[in-house]
């Protein structure tokens, strides 16, 4: 975890967060930093379920588990209020759950293969924000949504609809951070770039990988370790309690808005 695992955060210790897409590559790197700070976490995830099982042993009194696929409306509300009910209530929601779901040309896209990708990247986040908004106002929590650096550049070859659902999640951060300050609530946003996860394994072919870590400064793809930071640095009210309605770029040095 880069060191992280010796660093202590006081104000994390005993909250309690949902993580969805918390079974593998950025989301497994989250759920085990926050159980290493103490907290209770519940990951979720949909098809990855040795992963997570794998995951949750790790630290089964901090790490728990909730299944369900979000990309089907009504239930990333559902994973919510069950993660609430596990846990008594929520202090954070981290919206992590996405993917490309293939790499298409956007015109090429069939409508159902849009649906599929607008549902999962983009309206599950305000599903599950909704969902989490009443426990989050009791307790004075935060989101932090996880965009990418596509929502800023438009995407690689094939990832426009990705893209394009991504600028939708960086929006509405901002958005939600002004609709959300009179209930106490924090909105952020952490957005990686290229980093060595399954999601790139299952959808990045090696000529499209070679290209776009050329593009990096520091001449290397990221780990998920190296996003964990951003993350841990959000959710604390003592390091980022000043702060909303932003977004946090991991990527290298790839793109300096």
């Amino acid at each position: 975890m880069h060191g992280l695992e010796q660093l202590q955060i006081g104000d994390l210790k005993d909250t309690r967060i949902l993580v969805t897409g918390g079974s593998t590559g950025i989301g497994a790197a989250v759920v085990r930093a926050f159980a290493a700070q103490g907290a209770h976490v519940v990951a979720h995830f949909n098809e990855s379920e040795a992963a997570a099982q794998a995951l949750r042993a790790e630290s089964p009194e901090r790490i728990h588990l909730v299944h369900g696929d979000v990309s089907e409306p009504g239930e990333a509300s559902r994973v919510v209020k069950e993660a609430a009910q596990l846990l008594g209530g929520l202090d954070g929601l981290i919206n992590n759950a996405g993917a490309m779901l293939g790499r298409l040309t956007s015109i090429s896209a069939s409508a159902s293969h849009f649906e599929r990708v607008v549902n999962l990247n983009a309206r599950s986040v305000w599903e599950a924000t909704s969902a989490a908004h009443p426990f989050l106002k009791k307790s004075g929590g935060y989101v932090i949504n996880t965009s990418s650096v596509a929502a800023r550049t438009g995407g690689g070859a094939g990832a426009v609809l990705y893209a394009a659902s991504k600028s939708f999640v960086s929006s509405l951060t901002r958005g939600h951070a002004k609709e959300f300050v009179h209930d106490g609530i924090r909105v952020n946003a952490v957005a990686p770039g290229l980093i060595q996860t399954p999601f790139h394994d299952k959808y990045t072919p090696p000529e499209i990988w070679a290209s776009q870590t050329a593009t990096v400064p520091m001449g290397r793809e990221g780990l998920p370790e190296e996003c964990v930071g951003a993350f841990l640095f959000l959710a604390s009210p003592a390091m980022s309690g000043y702060i909303t309605g932003q977004i946090i770029e991991v990527n290298g040095g790839q793109l300096m808005p």
